[in-house]
């Protein structure tokens, strides 16, 4: 930690927008976007005026916790790596969560808001005061008045002083981090340490590998194990070395490896056939699993 206050910008250029690792792709932007960054995350603040439609998609290496300050959308469609799915309105004091590295579609109708969200650093972050955020899956659509009142709260303070205070933004992350593991993630004791045992683990990747064409929600995943899905991430985790999200992920590019070396099928197709819903999507993940795009994989093999 550092301390000191670390003013807020405007955003203007589309490069700056993409650092900030919040929205990476939107039919339309935002307007007055503002950030703030100090050691472990960032605050960010932007509104729209009246909007009929606005789609795209979110993914960040950062976790992200957003609230809708004010106004909001007639209708929100959500749709997240590992089946999450929401569809509803989005109202003054909704909160949602998405993981790092989840990525998220999206589709407003109606729009008009102001919204904040603040970004933490998950290297930096990971296991702080014996709870952890990292076995939560999103969450979308909730009316949590703790997490709308703080970051509203650094909204107002970010406007009133022009700027926020690095030790104020530290240990309030801290209260959210210990609020969010135990609020939506059931963590009450220090269990990161349980491993799934290895019949479940068993019945849990044999679905998972005849479903990889299909959705694979984290909540089926967790029924399959007979354990609500904070305890069944912290034990998949633990007996595996990967988030569920993550074991899926090399499980679908196992496949699509296969694939790229026996057969002439599309990239776009083979997105499909692996469980992907984009080939932009896949082709990112194939390359962060094997450091080669698909075409690239495949010119290997001379197809």
């Amino acid at each position: 930690m550092y301390s000191g206050k670390v003013a807020a910008q405007e955003v203007a250029m589309q490069r700056d927008i993409e650092d900030a690792s919040t929205i990476d792709r939107l039919s339309s932007r935002p307007a007055g976007w503002r950030r703030a960054q100090w050691a472990n995350g960032a605050f960010e603040t932007a509104h729209r005026p009246m909007t009929s439609i606005v789609e795209g998609r979110i993914l960040s290496p950062n976790h992200l916790i957003m609230a809708t300050l004010s106004g909001g959308a007639e209708r929100h469609e959500i749709l997240a790596d590992g089946g999450h799915r929401y569809d509803g309105p989005d109202l003054p004091s909704t909160v949602s969560f998405l993981p790092a590295g989840c990525e998220r579609r999206l589709r407003l109708h109606n729009v008009a808001w102001r919204w904040a969200a603040i970004a933490l650093d998950p290297a930096k972050i990971s296991g702080i005061a014996g709870a952890s955020i990292e076995a939560l899956g999103p969450l979308s659509g909730s009316e949590d008045s703790f997490v709308w009142n703080m970051l509203a709260e650094f909204e107002r303070l970010d406007a009133l002083e022009g700027g926020l205070d690095a030790i104020y933004c530290d240990t309030m992350s801290l209260a959210l981090i210990l609020y969010l593991a135990r609020r939506y993630g059931g963590a009450r004791v220090k269990d990161t340490s349980i491993k799934l045992p290895a019949w479940r683990l068993r019945r849990v990747t044999e679905f998972i590998d005849a479903h990889l064409s299909a959705t694979i929600r984290i909540a089926d995943l967790a029924d399959l194990a007979q354990l609500s899905e904070g305890h069944f991430h912290r034990a998949f985790r633990a007996a595996t070395g990967r988030t569920p999200l993550e074991f899926v992920h090399a499980r679908r590019v196992a496949m699509a490896k296969q694939l790229l070396a026996s057969s002439k099928l599309s990239v776009a197709q083979m997105a499909l056939r692996v469980g992907f819903l984009s080939p932009a999507h896949f082709a990112r993940v194939f390359r962060s699993v094997t450091g080669q795009s698909p075409s690239q994989y495949r010119r290997s093999f001379h197809l």
